[in-house]
C-alpha cells in the first residue's frame, strides 16, 4: 500500500492570495499570519502575489483568473464575513464559499479558503492569526499532494 505523507515544503512555489478588503482589520491580520507562515514553509516572498478585492463575493472571480493564468501552484482566499442584522450574511457566506470551491474543482488549482464567517468581530479577531497560518499550510500541502499524485 502506498501512503502519501503530508509535505509542507513550499520551496519554489508560486502562491496567489486574494484578500477581501471588507472588514479590513481582520483581513490584514489574516494576511500577516498567512505571509509569515508561507515564508516559514519556504515560499520565497518574491513568489507571493496579493490581489485585493472589495469583498467576499468578488474573490472567486479573481481566484479563477489567477488559476486560469497557470502562473500559480496554489491560491489562498482571505477575508471576513461578519454577521449583521440581515439575511445578506448568509447570501455572502454561502455564495463566496461555493464560488471558491468551484474555482479549485474547475481548474485543478488548490484554493485554501480562509474567508472567515463569524457571528461578531471578537470571533473573527480570535481566529484571524490561526486561520491565516492554516491557510498557508493548506495551500502548500495541497500543492505537494497534487504533485505527488
Amino acid at each position: 500500500m502506498r501512503e502519501i505523507e503530508k509535505k509542507l515544503n513550499g520551496k519554489g512555489m508560486q502562491i496567489g492570495i486574494v484578500l477581501c478588503r471588507f472588514n479590513s482589520n481582520i483581513g490584514d491580520g489574516l494576511l500577516s499570519a498567512c505571509k509569515n507562515e508561507l515564508i516559514k514553509l519556504g515560499v520565497d516572498s518574491n513568489y507571493i502575489t496579493i490581489a485585493t478585492v472589495p469583498g467576499a463575493l468578488e474573490a472567486p472571480l479573481i481566484l479563477q483568473h489567477m488559476a486560469l493564468s497557470e502562473k500559480y501552484d496554489a491560491l489562498i482566499a482571505l477575508g471576513a464575513i461578519i454577521r449583521g442584522e440581515t439575511y445578506h450574511f448568509e447570501v455572502v457566506s454561502n455564495e463566496s464559499a461555493r464560488g471558491i470551491s468551484e474555482v479549485q474543482l474547475n481548474t485543478g488549482v488548490p484554493v485554501a479558503n480562509a474567508v472567515l464567517t463569524t457571528e461578531d468581530d471578537d470571533q473573527a479577531i480570535a481566529r484571524m492569526h490561526i486561520k491565516g497560518a492554516e491557510a498557508a499550510q493548506v495551500a502548500v500541502e495541497m500543492c505537494n499532494l497534487i504533485r505527488s499524485l
